[in-house]
């Protein structure tokens, strides 16, 4: 899919970075926004300083954005030190990623792997290959943080996309990645800066729970804590965006807050008849950047 083309008004704001590099996610994440992108980007804040996404995953509005200053932060820290040597070192990683093949024998003698073990690089490259040739394009870990996807099921998986990758560190060059919980925004949002909140989805069912991306799930408690740190920067001054899904119980603990209903396709789930669209809200604490909606 080639990126996302913000509406004019957007591309031309003081917040997005001179000569921005066309660039793209360069790892798959459940949940991802590359299709929900039209929807956010008209929402964005008309101004602001700079940019945070605390629950970063493929960064999709990050990169479709560009803004001038960003921080990049997420609890995984495999994703995190995936992100650091996109940035820092990606003629490495491409070089890495070239002597990984897709077999049976491979995948799962790479999965065996302890990353801890790995240096940088080679944790990265890891990462990114298990990401492009397992099942679904999943990321999911035990409750010991280990990687248990099965091997997926491809013809010819594109492992090392090399004119994505050197986009995506042409983009993040200059930014700050972290690995830390989510609530470190608080430290450092300032009035007039923007947040994105993209976390873990509330369930819509008891069959629908998927939150495996770290070794602690996020439960209906993080949900609510999440919700205190988006009004407490609410309070400060801060923009706000967050998506979710469409519960009873996101609609209630953002009900103070400005509430959009969108439709994204999800195909997360084993059984293709149960993918499709769903219902997923996009919450803001300001105004459409255009003014209101007719």
């Amino acid at each position: 899919m080639p990126p996302v083309q913000l509406p004019l008004p957007l591309a031309r704001q003081p917040w997005r970075r001179p000569g921005a590099v066309p660039a793209k996610p360069f790892v798959k994440w459940a949940g991802g926004k590359t299709q929900l992108l039209g929807d956010l980007a008209s929402r964005a804040p008309a101004a602001f300083g700079r940019y945070f996404e605390p629950f970063c995953g493929g960064a999709a509005f990050f990169f479709a954005l560009q803004p001038r200053s960003a921080t990049l932060s997420d609890a995984n820290a495999e994703l995190i030190q995936l992100y650091e040597v996109v940035r820092d070192d990606v003629d490495a990683l491409v070089a890495e990623l070239s002597r990984h093949r897709y077999d049976k024998d491979s995948y799962y003698r790479v999965r065996a792997l302890d990353p801890a073990t790995l240096r940088p690089v080679a944790r990265a490259a890891r990462m990114l290959y298990l990401n492009r040739t397992c099942f679904n394009g999943l990321y999911r870990v035990n409750r010991s943080g280990a990687f248990n996807v099965p091997m997926g099921r491809y013809a010819n998986p594109t492992i090392c996309d090399v004119d994505g990758l050197r986009a995506a560190s042409l983009a993040l060059a200059g930014h700050a990645i972290a690995r830390r919980d989510y609530r470190a925004v608080l430290d450092d949002a300032r009035p007039g800066d923007f947040v994105y909140f993209d976390p873990p989805y509330q369930p819509v069912s008891a069959t629908a729970n998927f939150t495996s991306y770290t070794p602690w799930p996020f439960v209906e408690a993080d949900q609510r804590q999440l919700a205190d740190t988006f009004d407490l920067l609410s309070a400060r001054g801060v923009h706000c965006m967050l998506t979710n899904s469409d519960t009873p119980l996101v609609r209630a603990l953002y009900a103070h807050h400005r509430i959009d209903r969108v439709l994204a396709t999800r195909r997360i789930s084993r059984d293709a008849a149960r993918r499709g669209p769903v219902g997923e809200l996009i919450v803001r604490n300001y105004s459409d950047p255009e003014g209101p909606r007719r």
